[in-house]
């Protein structure tokens, strides 16, 4: 079977769904909805960051190679390991010191994982009533995943650090948070309904 290093690259296939689906749906509401005619400037997926913190590494380093094993499942392609930017004394942390992991999506695997993310991934999240409506003022979001595990393709028996959190950076085009929330509820993306007031 294919690993993410062992997978045949330059392979022609289909588009991602996803993205397909942008091109002959997404794109004609947007226009209508962001009044925008140049299909050039309407917002689109510019790329998916996954990251993950992982402070226990200061402690034991083999947390290091699980967190990037995770995300390189989870990516399909290779995770790197991120090193801290200076020291901390009050958290046993020095510059340079492995702290985390992170891996970047571009293209069809962007799509492919957003795809992922919205169909299967956050319906398994326990008791969820939707995400939290705001961007980060330039047209991209934030989202923080308690534990990796809602992914079904991680097995929590397999991870030898155990459950981690995780961070997905979805990095949008246009820059406007109005253009980023459009595209991503054109999507399908479950934000929190937004509350009503109702005067009386």
């Amino acid at each position: 079977m294919a690993t993410p290093d062992t997978a045949p690259k330059g392979t022609a296939k289909k588009p991602p769904r996803l993205l397909e689906r942008y091109r002959s749906e997404v794109v004609p509401r947007l226009k209508e909805r962001l009044k925008i005619a140049n299909d050039h400037a309407l917002p689109r997926l510019s790329k998916i960051t996954l990251s993950m913190g992982v402070g226990a590494a200061v402690e034991n380093k083999k947390v290091i190679d699980s967190a990037v094993a995770s995300l390189s499942l989870l990516a399909g392609q290779k995770a790197v390991v991120t090193l801290a930017k200076q020291s901390v004394a009050s958290w046993k942390v020095r510059e340079g010191m492995p702290i985390g992991a992170k891996v970047t999506l571009r293209g069809a695997r962007a799509y492919e994982f957003l795809d992922r993310l919205i169909s299967v991934v956050i319906p398994r999240i326990r008791d969820f009533r939707g995400l939290p409506r705001k961007l980060d003022g330039r047209g991209s979001y934030n989202m923080g995943l308690a534990e990796q595990t809602v992914f079904p393709e991680i097995d929590l028996e397999k991870l030898e650090a155990g459950a981690m959190g995780l961070n997905i950076a979805i990095t949008m085009s246009g820059g406007s948070d109005e253009g980023g929330r459009a595209l991503l509820e054109e999507f399908g993306f479950p934000f929190e309904r937004e509350e009503v007031s109702v005067r009386g």
